[in-house]
């Protein structure tokens, strides 16, 4: 084969390589319930990952400051998150109205 021919064929196998695994989604493939508050308070960034797309479950993916991977949990999580989010925010202001 001529050494061009060769040159352009592992070019073209090199960028359908890279193209594919830049395709494929992270997906959760199971969930955890009962997530402790503790690192339910280091939640920094949350999305819903659905079940119609490429993904199987719906699930909601933590991200939490400390773990070097995000979290997956069940759905109803995503309530206990907020209403400890809110919690806290509201136990936030009262020691402020305590301070002044």
């Amino acid at each position: 084969m001529d050494l061009k021919v060769v040159i352009v064929v592992v070019c073209l196998c090199a960028l359908a390589v890279t193209s594919t695994e830049g395709g494929i989604p992270k997906c959760c493939m199971t969930t955890q319930t009962n997530i402790p508050k503790r690192i339910l308070i280091k939640v920094y960034k949350w999305e819903i990952q659905r079940s119609n797309g490429a993904c199987n479950i719906q699930a909601v993916i933590f991200y939490v400051k400390g773990m070097s991977k995000p979290l997956c949990a069940h759905p109803q999580e995503k309530l206990a998150l907020s209403q400890l989010k809110m919690r806290m925010n509201q136990l936030q202001q009262k020691r402020a109205e305590k301070r002044i």
